[in-house]
């Protein structure tokens, strides 16, 4: 019984620790959006601190680091904050029009990495996401998700970041964005859906420890 005890106090202590850095991957497209526009990824700090991601790197749906390709244009993520990886083969991606064809995303950081290239690209039939940092770990839960329905993203819960909450229309906050020309993609870009305080982010952590524990 102590050991135990000592196993959920220690358990206990990683996971508040881990609010300070928490990121996950809280939406994707892998349509393209209608238009033509490039798949993306957004990724949430969910802690109560800043985040450096130099070196960070994301693979698809077969989840190696060997695979992985290297996130460019962001450093930092900091507490709260939502920003946004876009597939693009060339270093002069080009930010600003991404920005005005989801609705100028104001204050929004936009990043980059070249996934055709190295054979990690987006599947409208079904794929995934997960980023490492530059050492090889994991540093978001593996996001998984299926057939995708043209102009609307995928958006995911934090606990746990699997599952699809809406392909079609808007959910709680998820923006309808009015696209360049007549065009109309849905997605919720640098606005996370219910963030929760770093408190609340420790006490999923524990919920889930304790729910497996249950499970045996």
């Amino acid at each position: 019984m102590k050991i135990q005890a000592l196993g959920a106090i220690g358990a206990i202590a990683v996971v508040a620790s881990s609010a300070h850095a928490y990121l996950r991957v809280t939406e994707a497209m892998s349509s393209s959006g209608t238009g033509g526009t490039n798949d993306w990824f957004e990724v949430t700090n969910y802690g109560s601190s800043a985040v450096d991601v130099t070196g960070f790197k994301m693979d698809d749906n077969s989840f190696n680091f060997a695979n992985s390709v290297l996130l460019n244009g962001i450093t930092s993520i900091g507490a709260g904050e939502s920003v946004i990886f876009v597939e693009s083969t060339s270093s002069s991606f080009d930010v600003a029009s991404f920005q005005t064809f989801w609705g100028g995303l104001s204050g929004v950081q936009i990043g980059f990495y070249n996934g055709s290239g190295a054979g990690v690209s987006f599947s409208s039939n079904g794929d995934g996401v997960v980023v490492f940092n530059a050492s090889g770990a994991e540093m978001t839960a593996r996001a998984t998700f299926g057939a995708a329905t043209s102009g609307s993203s995928f958006y995911f819960n934090l606990a746990p970041n699997t599952g699809i909450v809406s392909t079609v229309g808007t959910i709680g906050t998820q923006v309808t964005f009015a696209t360049t020309g007549s065009l109309v993609n849905t997605g919720s870009l640098g606005t996370a859906i219910g963030i929760p305080a770093p408190g609340a982010v420790a006490l999923l952590g524990i919920a889930g420890l304790v729910g497996g524990r249950r499970r045996r």
